[in-house]
Order: C-alpha cells, then sequence, then structure tokens
C-alpha cells in the first residue's frame, strides 16, 4: 500500500527539500522513511536498464472528457522472442530483482506470487479540484520515464508553455546518481557549472516519447515529441 498521506504530509516534504542544496550536489540521496512506512526491506532499488524503442504511449481523449493515458511494453527489444497470434509476448518479468535479498535482508522488488515488478512507466492524468482533466501525458523511456513525464508537467503546469512546448523542452534526467543532460541541446552548456558543485554529468541522447494533451479555453491541445515517430490529431 503506498503511504499517501506520509509522503504528502507537509513536516516530511519540509525534510526533504532541506536534503537539497543550490550550491553542491547531495551526491546520492538516502531514501526518506514517510509515516506508514517500516523500514524493514533493503530499500535501494536495482537500476532499471534502458530497454530500446520496444515501449510506447497514446492519449485519447472524447467530445465527453473521457480520458485515457496508456504506456505498453513488451520490455526488452522483441520482449520474451515469443510470438501469439502475430504479436510479441513481452518480458516484463525482468523488471524484478534477480537476486531476492542481499545481505540477509529482503529487497522490495524480489519476485513473488501475486506481485508485480517494479516499473517506472508514468501514465498520468491531472484532475482539477472538481474532479475535471486538466491534462494528460506519458511517455516511453525505461528508468528515465519519471523525469521526462516530470518535466512535461512542470513545463506545461507551472510554467505556463503549450502541450508541444512543454514536450519539446531539452531532457534532463537525474536517477540519484549521474545528471544526464540531452545531447544537441542547449542543457549541453551547463556540464562544468554542475561539475563545479560536485555533481557527476553526462551527455547522452535522451529519446523521450511524450505524448499529451491539455485543456484550454479553447479546447483540447495536443503535443506529440519529435524525438520518435508520434503525431497530435484532433476533429
Amino acid at each position: 500500500k503506498v503511504p499517501v498521506a506520509g509522503m504528502l504530509d507537509p513536516g516530511y516534504l519540509e525534510k526533504r527539500a532541506k536534503l537539497i542544496s543550490p550550491d553542491k550536489s547531495m551526491g546520492r540521496a538516502r531514501p526518506g522513511v514517510p509515516a506508514g512506512v517500516k523500514p524493514d526491506i533493503k530499500p535501494k532499488a536495482e537500476k532499471e536498464e534502458e530497454k530500446g524503442l520496444s515501449t510506447s504511449h497514446l492519449v485519447v481523449v472524447d467530445k465527453d472528457g473521457n480520458t485515457a493515458s496508456m504506456t505498453t511494453s513488451i520490455a526488452m527489444a522483441f520482449g520474451s522472442r515469443l510470438m501469439v497470434d502475430g504479436f510479441m509476448l513481452n518480458n516484463q518479468l525482468t523488471d524484478f530483482a534477480f537476486r531476492p535479498s542481499r545481505d540477509g535482508r529482503p529487497v522490495a522488488n524480489r519476485a513473488a506470487a501475486g506481485k508485480r515488478p517494479r516499473s517506472s512507466m508514468s501514465p498520468t492524468i491531472v484532475l482539477d479540484g472538481a474532479g475535471k482533466m486538466v491534462l494528460a501525458v506519458g511517455s516511453p523511456g525505461g528508468g528515465r520515464i519519471i523525469g521526462y513525464v516530470a518535466k512535461t508537467l512542470i513545463a506545461a503546469l507551472d510554467w505556463k508553455m503549450t502541450m508541444q512546448e512543454a514536450i519539446d523542452l531539452p531532457n534532463f534526467v537525474n536517477r540519484n546518481g549521474t545528471t544526464d543532460l540531452e545531447k544537441g541541446t542547449l542543457l549541453e552548456a551547463l556540464k562544468p557549472a554542475l561539475e563545479a558543485k560536485g555533481g557527476k554529468v553526462n551527455i547522452r541522447l535522451l529519446v523521450s516519447g511524450l505524448h499529451g494533451v491539455r485543456v484550454t479555453p479553447e479546447g483540447l491541445e495536443g503535443g506529440a515529441d519529435r524525438r520518435r515517430e508520434g503525431v497530435a490529431l484532433g476533429d
């Protein structure tokens, strides 16, 4: 069960925010323990590897406002290498930790009956206080999906960019270690300054596949990632 109340508690959030300094890299962040969590398992997750271009995302909104935000994946390229009725079967079981325990403590993402493996897939629908859809978005990208989606949400909701502008922004992701900056973008210029603050920085391709729809006073506004094949269409 996700401890939502503990994770959103103002005191807990303030404590976590104090770990962040604009002047110096914290290196690797230690996991927090919000109220409702029993720290009786090994918290560190194994790195989720890139899985190639085997994941897709789509967003659909109809004339009545019904919304679907769906990420689908066969995990590694060609999945399990098995085909049934013309489609490939996934190998999502590889998202479980291969080692069930470390140092005598069970790993949270160990395989077990009835469990779903840890995943970074983040199909997102944002609602307003009245429960109406404001924005829907998602992306492929393995362990970097969370960063891609977070960037787009902040740009669209906080910075008031259009859906396409938010998607087009350069990608930057840190998975509790090295900061990845998107190759061939203006973000490359940040590398020296970030390294001067003690951070590890890598310039690389960050091939998101973001697709999103948002509600505006004029109607629905869509956006599709130019980094992959994708299109935004509407009636």
